[in-house]
């Protein structure tokens, strides 16, 4: 190996570096906006499901009453 190193070897292997620096840093940018995005999408899903299973136990709770009153009716004497 040489001792002595010239400066423009020097120069062109520091240029090789800060620009896979800044691929590397425009990749990690990409990559946290898709994660931005898909992090937002997860939770609207998590909201939608919330709401219809908020909705789910609304109709139970309907299709309850109306099977208390259905056998109430069903209890009572013929007229």
């Amino acid at each position: 190996m040489a001792d002595n190193v010239p400066l423009e070897f020097i120069g062109a292997q520091l240029e090789r570096i800060f620009s896979a620096l800044g691929t590397i840093r425009a990749d990690q940018a990409a990559m946290r906006d898709d994660i931005r995005v898909l992090t937002t999408i997860v939770l609207r899903h998590d909201n939608t499901l919330v709401d219809m299973l908020q909705q789910m136990r609304a109709m139970v709770a309907q299709h309850q009453r109306f099977n208390d009153r259905l056998r109430r009716l069903e209890e009572q004497p013929a007229q």
